[in-house]
């Protein structure tokens, strides 16, 4: 079994919050991960288990941190699995010159270009390694997993879904990125990502897979602030639309007075949970 260090480990909401810290074969580089395990879980019962993913600059702190989510998934005995946002000192040229490439901003992708194929593997640490890990090390039970995150994570999590349903039971997004390859933070990640390949594009669009016939069996949640500072980088009318064109359940909530922040994440995180729990425990 890996060998899983121990950075942190708090009482919270009846459970217990961890940071932890692993040798990663998909990234190549040490990587930490954040846990909450409800008190259903510590008492060796498998728990249904969301993987909630972060956006730019974030850590695997961050989610579990100034989410609030904590609390709600302890009321309704769900797991919450928090990963780091990419690898880190990897010394991969370039990865700790731009807050929006490299360290700190994976885009959950799978990089196919040099330099950054090496390191650069979020995509499959996120939908294989860690939650092989996780459910190996924990009461998690891996038949009821589902996945969210906020803005690059929101990206991330609806990317995961539509491209893997069977695997991802839920799914849900805050603020996501909803069309990356026409703004020019999913340009400029996919160009360095993938050598500007814009096939390796409709695999990483949530709007472009839909597009595609990509679909999830079950409603996406997605709540929108309409004073999000991002918003016209968001594009969330195209990921309506395409869902529309296609036939997939979205609910596309839109808050008059909301921004970007962890603020509004806190609002309606409750929601959320919910969203996870109907679905994962039906």
């Amino acid at each position: 079994m890996t060998d899983v260090e121990t950075l942190g480990q708090h009482a919270c909401c009846g459970g217990s919050v961890r940071f932890l810290r692993h040798q990663s074969a998909e990234l190549g580089v040490p990587a930490t991960f954040g846990i909450f395990l409800p008190k259903e879980s510590l008492a060796g019962e498998k728990v249904p288990v969301i993987h909630v993913l972060g956006g730019l600059t974030c850590t695997h702190e961050t989610f579990l941190i100034k989410s609030n989510a904590v609390r709600f998934a302890a009321e309704h005995g769900i797991a919450l699995v928090a990963p780091d946002t990419s690898p880190r000192n990897t010394g991969t040229a370039g990865e700790d010159d731009e807050y929006d490439l490299g360290t700190g901003a994976g885009f959950y992708v799978d990089a196919t270009h040099a330099p950054w194929s090496a390191h650069y593997r979020m995509e499959s640490y996120i939908r294989k390694e860690l939650p092989a890990l996780t459910e190996s090390l924990f009461s998690l039970d891996g038949n009821r997993r589902g996945i969210m995150g906020h803005s690059m994570g929101g990206m991330g999590a609806l990317n995961q879904a539509l491209n893997h349903p069977e695997f991802w039971k839920t799914v849900s997004a805050l603020a996501p990125i909803c069309h990356p390859s026409v703004i020019p933070w999913g340009r400029k990640a996919f160009d360095a990502y993938f050598g500007g390949d814009p096939a390796k594009w409709k695999e990483c669009d949530p709007t472009l897979l839909l597009r595609s016939g990509h679909k999830h069996p079950t409603s996406i949640l997605v709540d929108q602030g309409l004073q999000d500072q991002y918003l016209a980088d968001l594009r969330p009318d195209a990921l309506v639309e395409a869902a529309k064109e296609c036939g997939q359940a979205l609910d596309m909530r839109r808050h008059d007075d909301s921004d970007h922040s962890y603020w509004f994440i806190q609002t309606v995180i409750a929601d959320h949970l919910s969203h996870h729990a109907k679905g994962l425990k039906a």
